[in-house]
């Protein structure tokens, strides 16, 4: 450990996270409970402790510099720490009873939730948790989900939004299919294949067709709504789909069926309605699939993504 590095005060910190999040050094103040003066005197500490700029200021408002942005997700997995600590400090966490519901993708829902969700169990086990594993957006706004996992941003100004991740897909097939079919060298010979896919495929043919596969609609042989369907019929050996790389390679006999294709990109956003700044216990739902999601996406790149998992 660096102690010599945690020079900085907590104090600051939180002041240019509160900033960073509500978008000025009034509604920072408002938040804190504190002056808009005091948030300006802790950020400027933290800059001068740090040597870097964290916000430019202008007419405009307040916009946050290349190097602020390089320490934001920092400085939430901090924020989302402290707020660990504080619970489990005063027992809160262990006391905290109450349902929240989670709603996102059935493949998400399937195959990262559990595991997510799982530390919930031990750090507040009065908590119940219920996952509404669906492929359509649910209304926030209606309260039918309290948090919800997306891969666009909404734009109701009710709504609470982070960009906590981006994760990588790629296109895999099961290796016995790769063995029956033959394995493509090159992105054209990809596109003689059988693919698998949602029922509407478009959003994905243009990817595809700019990096050199020209698929055709007729070529996703077989389909379904459900991802968690698609996946399985891949790892059956029907054909080649799109798929999350930590999903795909962490899959026994399946594997990408181009190793050196690019791979897509697609945003990861935690959703919830006001109602986080207040209570305690979605705090604690969405700061842990904050970290979770973080943690699981690894090491960012690739391509902007037309579809979701």
């Amino acid at each position: 450990m660096n102690w010599q590095a945690m020079s900085f005060d907590w104090n600051q910190v939180r002041a240019f996270l509160a900033t960073a999040e509500e978008g000025s050094f009034s509604a920072a103040a408002r938040a804190l409970k504190t002056t808009q003066p005091t948030i300006g005197r802790q950020i400027a500490a933290l800059e001068g402790a740090l040597g870097v700029t964290l916000f430019e200021r202008s007419a405009r408002g307040l916009t946050l510099t290349r190097t602020g942005r390089e320490l934001l997700d920092h400085v939430r997995a901090m924020g989302e720490a402290a707020t660990l600590v504080s619970m489990t400090a005063f027992g809160r966490a262990q006391e905290m009873t109450g349902e929240v519901t989670v709603t996102a993708t059935d493949l998400l829902s399937a195959a990262f939730l559990p595991g997510l969700l799982q530390p919930l169990r031990r750090t507040a086990p009065g908590l119940r948790l219920r996952v509404n594993a669906v492929n359509d957006i649910q209304n926030l706004l209606r309260r039918e989900a309290d948090i919800a996992i997306r891969h666009v941003r909404p734009d109701q100004p009710e709504l609470i939004a982070r960009h906590v991740a981006n994760f990588r897909a790629n296109l895999y097939a099961a290796g016995a299919y790769l063995d029956r079919a033959g394995r493509p060298r090159t992105p054209r010979e990809a596109a003689e294949h059988a693919f698998v896919g949602n029922p509407d495929p478009e959003r994905l043919l243009p990817y595809l067709r700019d990096r050199g596969i020209p698929v055709r609609a007729e070529s996703f042989a077989v389909s379904s709504d459900s991802g968690v369907v698609v996946w399985e019929l891949t790892k059956a050996g029907y054909g080649l789909s799109m798929q999350p790389e930590v999903l795909g390679d962490a899959e026994p006999g399946v594997e990408k069926a181009l190793p050196d294709f690019p791979a897509l990109e697609f945003p990861i956003w935690l959703v919830t309605h006001r109602e986080l700044r207040t209570n305690p216990r979605i705090r604690l739902v969405f700061d842990r699939l904050a970290q979770g999601l973080a943690e699981a996406a690894g090491a960012p790149g690739g391509a902007e993504a037309p579809s979701a998992l």
